[in-house]
């Protein structure tokens, strides 16, 4: 009985995520699918129908949840607003003559269009992989490995990806605290993809092609066709900072509110996009798609705490094995089926801040969501159902499995990196 007592906590977790798994391999839609998962928890732990809709009605009446719907749907404004305008296109051809060296024209385009949080992004980077390495006598699959491991490589510590602004949102912290100690998976991810895709023995010599002389683009014109990028990275950056410092009391998420704005106004500015390009954006579904997202992520959270699960897990079964469900296994789980960041950073976040704040280890908040993250992307990055891909595997007309088998054993070695990261960081 004693055991039983123990494991039932686990076991509605368990239950609700395998509702929410299987709601997403059945294409329910992740939102909708985090809501069941979230509503079957609730009821399984005794809350009634009325508290449930009740909880779920304030979950969208919180500060937080206004200000991620508007900086998720900036980003997602911007992202569409550079591509559909060209500007995305012509900062690379204004950047193009200065790649030199094979290599670097590879993995240049796919680590540019990654700066954007475009959904799919590597089918745009695609053609322009095909594109630089024309006279290469490289496989399809080498172009595939190449386009889908480098179109991801900022994922850990870009500032405008919507699941490094949900990870601080969740956990009530500033950007810069996340980024500051996650940017070594940047490095790594370089790194790793370097050494298995890219390093001599597995493109020789005699499969690249050095690159033709093309005109350089000025300076000023990589200024002004990247100046939307910069206002977006620098000014987010730079406000959160100065408000922090100088009027703590005005919550950070106004700042990058304001560098996205001033963003978007530049792309309208620079390209005179008129009043139907704004409702062209404001009717796309992948718009509306992400911020219900973001809606069902918040009424999990609540919740989950108007349960109680988290208490009882921390009670039955001690920090240990809750902490590493919640850290490792989980995301890498939820990533794996989902195959997007999003998904387990709101299907299993709001799980192990909870335990954190539980179990009295808030300083180690930091270490803790790092390690999640390292976890749930390297599901993502095996996820046979990941979009940029299929993308890139229907697009270069190659075998899913023979381009997976190469990824996996990378996407290992970036979660290895990710556990030695979180005990260095341990304090």
């Amino acid at each position: 009985m004693e055991l039983i007592a123990i494991a039932l906590p686990f076991v509605k977790v368990i239950g609700a995520f395998c509702l929410m798994l299987a709601g997403i391999r059945n294409r329910l839609g992740l939102a909708l699918s985090i809501l069941a998962g979230g509503w079957f928890m609730g009821l399984v732990c005794g809350l009634s129908t009325g508290v449930l809709l009740k909880t779920s009605g304030l979950a969208f009446m919180q500060e937080k949840f206004l200000f991620l719907v508007a900086i998720v749907g900036s980003i997602l404004f911007l992202s569409d607003a550079l591509e559909k305008s060209g500007q995305s296109t012509r900062l690379m051809e204004v950047l193009s003559g200065y790649l030199v060296r094979p290599r670097l024209r590879l993995i240049f385009f796919p680590a540019l269009i990654g700066l954007l949080p475009m959904p799919g992004g590597a089918i745009f980077s695609a053609p322009m992989v095909k594109a630089v390495s024309a006279d290469m006598s490289l496989g399809n699959e080498d172009r595939v490995v190449v386009n889908y491991w480098f179109r991801h490589v900022w994922e850990m510590a870009w500032p405008l990806y919507p699941g490094i602004i949900l990870t601080v949102a969740l956990a009530d912290i500033p950007i810069s605290a996340l980024i500051s100690r996650s940017w070594p998976g940047v490095v790594a991810m370089f790194g790793i993809g370097w050494f298995f895709f890219l390093r001599a023995g597995v493109l020789n010599t005699g499969m690249l092609q050095q690159e033709t002389a093309r005109p350089k683009g000025s300076l000023r014109k990589i200024a002004a066709e990247g100046l939307p990028l910069i206002v977006a990275i620098v000014g987010a950056i730079g406000l959160e900072t100065l408000l922090a410092r100088f009027a703590p009391r005005i919550s950070f998420e106004w700042g990058v509110i304001t560098a996205l704005v001033s963003a978007i106004f530049c792309v309208i500015t620079q390209n005179q996009l008129g009043v139907s390009f704004l409702f062209s954006v404001l009717k796309k579904r992948s718009l509306w798609t992400m911020l219900m997202v973001v809606a069902a992520i918040f009424v999990f959270k609540d919740v989950m705490q108007a349960a109680g699960i988290v208490q009882a897990m921390a009670a039955s079964a001690g920090g240990g094995v809750a902490l590493f469900a919640a850290a490792v296994f989980l995301p890498f789980l939820v990533g794996m089926v989902a195959g997007i960041n999003v998904a387990f950073v709101g299907a299993t976040f709001p799980l192990l801040i909870g335990l954190l704040h539980s179990l009295g280890m808030e300083d180690q908040m930091v270490p803790y969501l790092i390690l999640g993250s390292f976890s749930g992307f390297t599901g993502v990055m095996i996820s046979p159902i990941h979009i940029c891909f299929v993308l890139t595997c229907n697009y270069f007309a190659t075998d899913l499995s023979g381009a997976w088998r190469r990824v996996a054993a990378p996407s290992i070695c970036f979660g290895l990196c990710g556990v030695l990261l979180f005990l260095f960081l341990l304090p």
